[in-house]
């Protein structure tokens, strides 16, 4: 994104060298997801149980660096994060109240890119928060760097999922990232326009007509596109998620990091799959676009792959809408989108009190109040068994009881696909491969080609 204006991130930075004079790169599981989302996590009302807690907005802005208070006997602790991360400032209040002498300061990046940048061109050094908060889709290139980052104590090494886990861990066995939250993947749906296709509109329903594979999801949308002349999903390259996601070794060698992508029949198939589809199926929308918010709204499309946090996005885009509603069910099985992690970076001037905070940020209890808060579902074990969680329902979509169904769903995921260093660049060339053949740029076979091109040229 290029701008004559100062990002958010650049703009602290240039303050902070002027505070400080301290020193000092794309996104959640798909790697322009979330980049231009605009709307707030307020407009992600979930009806809870009795006894679940209010979390408010988040807290946005920048500020200096955490200094070194320990003379005074008090300690600035500094947190960076991005889009919207699900971290609200009552939280940070609550902490600050539990723990006299310290005070939180966010620092709130525009957009991943920025986040990114200033993660890897600052660590090590100087000018990091104490805790940075870390997409998904970057970590394997932040586990390069793992001896620069303080590792997660050992005995809370059983909170999380085991692929959680694993994820983050270096190869002498450090877990070097405190897990927030995943993604596991549902179905949602208008049921007005399912209903004008002759299709099931009941929920249960809907989940048993798109159970199978990727071929039934299609089959089907097949049979809603010959009926009404109209787009069955949003864009192929959002649904590439979540056929790239359930593949174990899509585009590295996990023993030599070699890329092995451009020869991966299991990745050329669902390309092609996916892209015969599409020339039909999709609505050929750009995720994150005006288009494609707009299209939420007014029925532009009648399915999108939905992770919990998509909730909101829809729900804030298409507030006027009755009829969305989420089935529990996926192609193929089980399958994740997003998740990110806290890390504490080593340099920092106050490591083991960012360890505890990051500590208590990343705990149960923590973790249901965002999912409460901004829809983002726990990676905690415990978290994930609560009462709270699983009889969660969203009146916007419906009543649907998102607890239960995202539970399920998390459940049904069997694959954590091996992200090497190189990852997101070949993720981020595959996407612009899918991109030129939705907006007709180029055939299936001529982009193919060209991100074979790419992919070669990645060093």
């Amino acid at each position: 994104m290029n701008s004559p204006w100062l990002s958010a991130d650049d703009w602290c930075d240039q303050s902070l060298a002027l505070l400080t004079a301290s020193a000092a790169r794309n996104t959640h599981a798909d790697p322009h997801a979330k980049e231009c989302q605009v709307v707030t996590r307020k407009h992600n009302i979930i009806r809870f149980g009795a006894g679940a807690a209010a979390v408010g907005l988040l807290l946005t802005g920048c500020a200096p660096a955490a200094e070194d208070d320990a003379a005074s006997g008090d300690v600035t602790l500094t947190v960076g994060t991005f889009n919207d991360s699900g971290f609200a400032d009552e939280m940070f209040a609550e902490y600050e109240e539990l723990n006299p002498g310290v005070k939180i300061v966010h620092n709130k990046a525009a957009t991943t890119d920025d986040a990114r940048t200033n993660f890897f061109q600052k660590l090590g050094k100087t000018g990091l928060s104490d805790i940075e908060y870390v997409e998904g889709d970057w970590l394997p290139e932040v586990m390069e760097y793992a001896d620069l980052l303080a590792p997660v104590p050992a005995d809370l090494k059983d909170r999380w999922l085991d692929w959680k886990v694993e994820e983050a861990t270096d190869p002498e066995g450090n877990l070097i990232g405190y897990g927030t939250d995943i993604g596991p993947l549902a179905i949602c749906y208008r049921s007005d326009l399912f209903e004008g296709a002759g299709l099931p509109t009941d929920r249960d329903a809907v989940a048993e007509l798109l159970g199978g594979d990727w071929a039934r999801y299609f089959e089907i949308g097949d049979q809603y596109v010959e009926a009404t002349g109209l787009p069955f999903f949003d864009s192929a390259r959002g649904v590439w998620q979540g056929m790239i996601n359930q593949i174990a070794v899509p585009y590295e060698d996990p023993k030599t990091g070699e890329i092995i992508a451009t020869e991966n029949d299991e990745v050329r198939k669902s390309y092609d799959q996916l892209l015969a589809a599409s020339s039909t199926q999709s609505a050929h929308l750009s995720q994150w676009s005006t288009d494609w918010y707009a299209a939420m709204a007014n029925g532009g499309f009648a399915t999108m792959l939905c992770p919990g946090w998509m909730l909101g996005v829809i729900e804030g885009n298409a507030k006027d809408v009755t009829t969305w509603d989420v089935a529990n069910v996926f192609p193929n099985g089980g399958g994740n989108w997003g998740g990110s992690y806290l890390t504490v970076p080593a340099s920092g001037a106050n490591v083991e009190e960012a360890q505890k905070l990051a500590d208590w940020l990343t705990a149960p209890e923590q973790q249901l109040k965002y999912f409460e808060n901004a829809g983002l579902f726990p990676s905690q074990v415990e978290a994930m068994s609560s009462p709270i969680l699983l009889e969660a329902t969203n009146p916007f979509f419906n009543d649907a009881p998102i607890g239960q169904i995202f539970s399920d769903r998390a459940q049904a995921v069997e694959v954590a696909p091996f992200k090497g260093e190189l990852y997101f660049q070949v993720a981020t060339a595959m996407g612009d491969a899918i991109a030129r053949v939705e907006d007709g740029t180029q055939d299936a076979g001529a982009s193919w080609d060209q991100w074979v091109e790419k992919v070669n040229s990645i060093e």
